[in-house]
């Protein structure tokens, strides 16, 4: 059953080579890579519990539109009933369209937008790949987050968009910022994936982007072996109420999140 519209379904990491961040992600979370060959110019699927949970695009010669080299990242696709009718509706409230659609026979289609306040986000129709496999397990995806600099404007677009259900989370009295908001697209266990209002923690001018957090048995740990491996820790980690969180950032300087979980929670002790 194909997932619900506004569901984080998939993820897919880019960069200009692609063959050392393969064996950096390897030694962090043992993935393995299936090639799928040069009729899908290598694209590489990772694969961990026994199933494929993201892509691997190797963005060689490719450039921005003003010539600049697209920057490595880690990009979330979201779950569509329709991609042309979901477009339509993105173009109608603001997005830009940055990679055309595309179908893939008998696995999806998919494209690309920017959304208003700048994050780059996927669109995926299940055309019998439906995406990541949920397990909760460590080196597997357990949440998505868009960090917003424009929360209202972010808000009401994924809510036009993609459906999603705006569910303020209360804050908490030990909170250092408890005036900025964080929601999920939906509320309680439905939640897939969050939205916080970042603006007072970046520079003026920096744009909404989407992240990824990775499960992981013991977040001081994997740190360690991030930076023996060469990447970096960019904040943390710290505890939260969902688990021990770190950001960190991969040799080429695609950042991402890892979370241990709390005792007893999801993929705990896994």
């Amino acid at each position: 059953m194909a997932r619900p519209t506004g569901e984080p379904t998939w993820l897919e990491y880019s960069a200009n080579g692609i063959a050392d961040p393969m064996d950096f992600y390897r030694q962090i979370f043992g993935w393995e890579f299936d090639d799928l060959g040069p009729e899908m110019n290598h694209y590489c699927m990772a694969v961990a519990e026994g199933s494929r949970q993201s892509g691997f695009m190797d963005t060689t010669g490719m450039t921005c539109p003003d010539g600049e080299e697209l920057t490595p990242t880690w990009d979330v696709y979201l779950a569509v009933d329709s991609v042309d009718e979901r477009l339509e509706k993105a173009r109608a409230n603001g997005a830009r369209v940055v990679v055309e659609p595309a179908r893939m026979e008998g696995v999806g289609t998919f494209t690309g937008i920017c959304d208003p306040t700048g994050a780059f986000v996927g669109l995926w129709e299940d055309g019998g790949f439906e995406g990541y496999v949920f397990s909760g397990k460590p080196g597997t995806p357990v949440w998505f987050e868009l960090m917003s600099m424009d929360f209202d404007a972010s808000a009401a677009f994924y809510s036009a968009v993609f459906d999603f259900d705006i569910t303020l989370m209360d804050s908490d009295e030990d909170d250092p910022q408890p005036d900025l908001r964080y929601a999920t697209n939906a509320p309680g266990e439905k939640a897939s994936a969050g939205m916080c209002e970042a603006k007072e923690w970046f520079p003026a001018g920096t744009k909404s982007f989407w992240r990824p957090y990775f499960g992981v048995a013991d977040a001081d740990a994997t740190v360690a072996a991030i930076e023996k491996a060469g990447g970096k820790l960019l904040d943390g980690p710290i505890d939260s109420p969902f688990g021990r969180v770190a950001t960190v950032a991969d040799p080429k300087g695609a950042s991402f999140q890892i979370n241990q979980p709390l005792p007893g929670g999801p993929g705990a002790g896994s």
